[in-house]
């Protein structure tokens, strides 16, 4: 159950929200009903996650999975949910998706390199991040600089997501039920 109601007051910058939610998503996600409460919070969280969204320097499944990585360790089950159905509809393998929350345990299914880089996404996630100069050092040299800077940032990103959707107590949409291959087939 939701600690903050999903329903926010309704303004213009609700409305197209939620028009733009549906369209793109085929629901309204939770997340922009919550921030719904703060039209300032709202705008700012939806135009970082536009310019985020352009961000290229990184190879978009290092990316999913980074981030997948970091909402599993911190136990969003709405970002989890959410990231099931977002690398389901970027084409990623549905194997490596529903392994990130043990990937330690899955090694078999991932590179080296993206063993690696959901390593950085945990450490990065800890409390107090864990992260080592080794383990920077050794994405620098694989990624590049601008890549690193960007997992970097992406980690970062979505331990904001994962922290305050787990604070506002929201949890799965059914977005990766949408996934599924109904039974029968």
């Amino acid at each position: 159950m939701p600690r903050i109601s999903l329903t926010p007051p309704r303004t213009l910058l609700t409305r197209i929200g939620a028009w733009h939610s549906r369209r793109t998503y085929g629901k309204v996600l939770d997340p922009g009903q919550a921030y719904g409460h703060n039209s300032r919070v709202l705008f700012s969280y939806v135009r970082m996650e536009q310019r985020a969204a352009k961000w290229n320097a990184l190879d978009a499944g290092l990316k999913h999975l980074a981030v997948m990585a970091s909402a599993a360790r911190i136990n969003c089950s709405w970002c989890m949910d959410f990231g099931y159905w977002e690398g389901h509809e970027k084409g990623l393998s549905p194997e490596k998706i529903e392994r990130v929350p043990r990937w330690r345990e899955s090694r078999e299914v991932f590179t080296e390199l993206e063993l690696l880089v959901m390593e950085y996404a945990e450490a990065m996630t800890e409390t107090e991040p864990s992260v080592t100069d080794e383990l920077a050092a050794e994405l620098i040299r694989r990624l590049g600089e601008a890549a690193f800077v960007e997992l970097t940032a992406m980690v970062a990103l979505e331990n904001w997501r994962s922290r305050v959707n787990s604070a506002f107590g929201l949890t799965s949409q059914g977005f990766s039920e949408a996934c599924q291959v109904p039974a029968g087939r």
